[in-house]
């Protein structure tokens, strides 16, 4: 079933508590899916640097794994300015200036890579979403814009890795979440493999995540993108994808899985249900509304 949620501030700048309000959002849509829980949060990006986030377990092994990480960043020339052990993961910050498709490529074979960007840090473990917050401290979180998933798991164990959002394998900042099922997933990911693209899972929002990706460095807007998605893409599929500048929506032609919209001179906030909207504003009779089938919508953050 799983659950998704996505939130812009307008106003608040960099400083909005988009941490805090993505809690609220996936909590109030738990029961969709209370196997694991994460979250895309974008940072304000700096020149030359990029943030890592690795899958490396727990213990000696994770230690072990950890080594063989700074190892292969140093093989890439990337310089560590910023580091932290936390949960089963490892995030740094590091200087890189060469090819990033190739060093993610690369790093994908010590650890698994959650994220790679200028602004974008995935952070996803088991549990609900306070669970997650109680390890990872998600709710100080300050940006613009972020997006989140809850997962039931159907189809791969309850892992960390297994977990949502997805990033876009080889891309900086592109993350995704999803609800649904991608019919032709091996005939849309044997083109893009023959093209040289890698991919680390079997999972098909890390496919749409990719396929979004690569329009994207092609010089298409994200907005364009996402209408072409809706032909290119089969199944029953509502999902969510956003940049370190942009978020965005897009809803398949039978419009099967769920998707409520709040937009305001404040805010868009996007969830599976409408009991995640209700959170940010308890009490309140809202103004919400269901994108209709085969639609699409992007949103630019305005600093």
């Amino acid at each position: 079933m799983c659950g998704i949620a996505g939130i812009m501030f307008k106003r608040n700048g960099k400083d909005a508590e988009v941490g805090k309000a993505l809690i609220s959002m996936l909590d109030g849509v738990q029961h969709r899916g209370p196997d694991s829980t994460g979250f895309a949060l974008y940072y304000e990006p700096q020149e030359g640097h990029y943030r890592l986030r690795f899958y490396v377990g727990e213990g000696d092994a994770a230690a072990a794994t950890i080594e063989r990480i700074r190892e292969k960043l140093q093989d890439h020339q990337a310089r560590i300015v910023e580091q932290h052990n936390v949960g089963c993961t490892y995030a740094v910050i590091v200087q890189f200036h060469g090819d990033l498709q190739r060093f993610a490529y690369d790093m994908e074979h010590v650890a698994k890579v959650f994220s790679i960007g200028e602004s974008l840090d995935i952070v996803k473990d088991i549990g609900g979403a306070h669970d997650v917050d109680d390890r990872y401290k998600v709710a100080n979180f300050q940006g613009t814009h972020g997006i989140g998933h809850v997962r039931l798991a159907t189809e791969s164990d309850v892992a960390p890795d297994a977990s949502h959002p997805f990033w876009a394998t080889g891309f900086a900042d592109v993350a995704i979440v999803h609800n649904g099922q991608i019919t032709n997933y091996w005939k849309m990911r044997r083109r893009l493999e023959k093209r040289g693209f890698a991919f680390n899972t079997d999972n098909d929002s890390e496919l749409i995540a990719v396929y979004l990706a690569d329009k994207l460095s092609q010089g298409w807007k994200l907005e364009a993108a996402l209408k072409e998605s809706i032909s290119d893409l089969d199944g029953t599929f509502s999902f969510l994808v956003s940049t370190k500048d942009e978020i965005g929506y897009a809803k398949d032609r039978l419009a099967a899985k769920p998707m409520v919209m709040l937009e305001n001179d404040d805010m868009i906030a996007i969830a599976s249900e409408e009991v995640s909207l209700n959170r940010l504003f308890p009490g309140q009779a809202l103004n919400t509304f269901e994108p209709p089938p085969g639609t699409f919508k992007t949103w630019h953050r305005s600093i």
